[in-house]
């Protein structure tokens, strides 16, 4: 356990020298931290991901080594916050709008529908986007639900929710403030509907739509813990990849709870091998992973 003046006064050291080497004791008690705290798994093919993501963050608060700065992040509140900042380098991953084709067409020729009639009568509709990074996933989503229901004039009674685990990435999802470069990923017919353009090239999603959607932070490994048979899709695609087998199979079972009777989990192409749930059953097409709940 670290000293308080460890970790209230770390050395400081020029940022022109090199990251010190990390050793097979200092990566396998960093992996088993990010293990236990988000259940993601590190392989050793990753060991210079961890190196310089963790040393760069070290070399800018001035820790000289790996140790010491373990001892910071794991105690005391201004560790806690510090690894808050630290899980931010290391699980933020690219997203896109619009990003696979194929499961979004599933989303609107069978999920969509299935939503519409649950609103015709009475009810409401959610969508879940699981890991959605900086919000392109969960307005995209977002989108595509809302131009459906207006074309078959359905009451707008959804919502959609977008969650990760970096703040860093759910702030820039709450702004809805976007690079100019991801304009061209949007479906004209859908930009100039949900999107308005800024002097400085960026973009902006329009108020009605961010309405729509609110962001959270969450761990998808805490998947059980969401209201039971509250979500008709959950959209959980490239977040796996994170976790080992083992783990993968373990958050599986728990995005289960969420779902409604009918509702449906899409997850990205390869991402899990055999998994079975006596409650789910694939759906959609071949080159898609999907699975709906039956009951």
């Amino acid at each position: 356990m670290a000293t308080a003046k460890a970790s209230a006064d770390p050395a400081v050291w020029s940022g022109l020298q090199p990251l010190p080497a990390m050793s097979e004791a200092d990566f396998l008690q960093w992996t088993e931290l990010l293990r236990e705290r988000t259940g993601m798994h590190m392989p050793k093919e990753r060991k210079s991901f961890l190196a310089t993501s963790v040393g760069l963050r070290m070399r800018e608060l001035g820790y000289r080594d790996y140790r010491s700065y373990y001892e910071f992040v794991t105690s005391g509140l201004a560790g806690n916050v510090e690894w808050a900042a630290l899980v931010d380098r290391l699980t933020v991953h690219e997203t896109r709008f619009f990003r696979d084709p194929r499961s979004l067409e599933l989303v609107v020729e069978q999920c969509l529908p299935r939503m519409a009639e649950r609103i015709r009568a009475g009810g409401q509709a959610h969508i879940w986007s699981a890991g959605g990074a900086t919000g392109e996933e969960a307005f995209t989503l977002a989108m595509l639900a809302d131009d459906y229901f207006r074309r078959c004039g359905v009451p707008l009674r959804y919502g959609v929710t977008g969650s990760d685990i970096s703040l860093h990435s759910l702030a820039t999802a709450r702004q809805a403030l976007y690079p100019k470069r991801r304009y061209e990923q949007i479906p004209p017919e859908l930009r100039s509907r949900y999107t308005e353009q800024l002097p400085d090239g960026k973009f902006r999603i329009v108020d009605s739509l961010r309405w729509r959607v609110c962001f959270a932070q969450f761990n998808i490994l805490h998947a059980a813990s969401a209201p039971p048979r509250s979500m008709d899709l959950i959209y959980c695609q490239n977040v796996l990849i994170y976790f080992d087998q083992p783990t993968r199979r373990k958050i599986l079972d728990g995005l289960v709870q969420p779902l409604r009777e009918g509702g449906v989990l899409i997850l990205g192409a390869g991402e899990v091998i055999g998994w079975e749930h006596p409650l789910m059953t694939r759906t959609g097409s071949l080159d898609v992973l999907a699975f709906q709940r039956t009951t």
